[in-house]
């Protein structure tokens, strides 16, 4: 082993070290806010079910674990900054001066596009989806929801909607690479709306409310990313 790789594995080891104590940092910051953190996560089902509705747990351990869980989740979230500024801190060195404004782009339009959607999912979504399935519930029924179950489907909204956020990111690179070209991805407009719509319905709860709310923004987000491409190709185009 040269002194190269070396000297690369202490650095590899310097930086999963501090992501490692800045996400234990955070965490502990936020362990013991768990409970409020999960109540944080609860208001769009107490304020839109009925006022009958309750969480319970369904397992003993269950309303100690789950808000850890979440607070684990949240503790992520807040650390990624650092994360990512750490794998940069790694790999930057080793790119030239364009991929370097390329890469640093897309970190920033990805990440904050994500939060943006997730974002939307709990101000928009849940409160939307929530009221929607109210209206279905009759009255002399008492609904109890698992702290659990009930998590994992706020999460699993966040996740698609966080990565379906990540769509005009997409679409550039296929662009900026040449996979795709900008003629024929407006070609496809029709195409990709109505895969929009079906990719909606494979991955949302089964409900006509919350695939459109993934649909629509799914489709406009695509139509973001050809102005993103249109955009930045034009003055590559003038410096030829």
């Amino acid at each position: 082993m040269n002194q190269q790789t070396i000297q690369q594995l202490i650095e590899l080891r310097k930086r999963l070290i501090l992501c490692v104590a800045g996400f234990l940092i955070i965490f502990v910051a936020l362990f013991p806010f768990s409970n409020q953190i999960y109540q944080l996560l609860a208001i769009p089902a107490s304020k839109y079910l009925p006022s009958t509705t309750h969480l319970v747990a369904l397992e003993v351990t269950a309303p100690f674990f789950v808000p850890l869980k979440l607070t684990a989740l949240v503790a992520f979230m807040f650390n990624l900054p650092n994360l990512v500024y750490q794998i940069w801190q790694f790999i930057a060195p080793g790119l030239y001066k364009p991929e370097r404004k390329l890469l640093i782009s897309v970190i920033i339009s990805s990440f904050t596009l994500f939060i943006l959607g997730i974002t939307f999912c709990y101000f928009v979504v849940l409160p939307a989806l929530f009221h929607f399935i109210s209206n279905f519930i009759a009255p002399q029924i008492t609904l109890l929801t698992d702290i659990d179950k009930y998590l994992n489907l706020v999460l699993s909204l966040f996740m698609i909607f966080g990565i379906a956020f990540e769509t005009p990111v997409l679409v550039f690179l296929l662009i900026r690479f040449g996979i795709l070209s900008l003629e024929k991805a407006a070609k496809i407009r029709k195409y990709i709306f109505v895969g929009c719509f079906i990719v909606a319905a494979i991955v949302t709860p089964p409900d006509v409310l919350s695939q459109t709310m993934l649909a629509i923004p799914l489709y406009l987000l695509y139509e973001l990313g050809l102005l993103a491409a249109k955009i930045l190709q034009r003055p590559a185009k003038q410096n030829v």
